[in-house]
């Protein structure tokens, strides 16, 4: 009888010890982002960049490069990055991901490196 407990014991702490370990066995593997397609370099200048350079912002297609010169063309320059947000299509999300290739002042440079 008192082999029995001592099984039954034994295989409960098995289980309590394999139950802890469990979570650690799910999680994935760590991996690793694979790196942008193409690597940014340079700025756009949001109050003068056509819509083919504002194209070239990564998540900023054909339709959205439109939005931003028609907005800037109805509503005159941009005071700040910031307004970006005013327009169809950009968000707060979006805008975070473009804000190091943005600019105000200056000629656009921005290239896929």
């Amino acid at each position: 009888m008192q082999h029995a407990i001592v099984c039954i014991r034994t295989l409960a702490v098995m289980l309590l010890v394999l139950c802890a370990a469990l979570p650690a066995m799910a999680e994935p593997a760590a991996v690793e982002k694979p790196a942008p397609k193409a690597l940014m370099q340079g700025t756009v200048n949001i109050n003068t960049a056509d819509a083919s350079q504002l194209a070239l912002l990564p998540g900023i297609g054909p339709k959205t490069a439109e939005s931003i010169v028609s907005y800037r063309t109805s509503n005159g320059a941009f005071n700040s990055v910031d307004d970006l947000v005013r327009v169809k299509g950009i968000g707060a999300k979006t805008l975070e991901k473009l804000r190091p290739y943005l600019s105000l002042k200056g000629e656009t440079t921005l290239k896929k490196g």
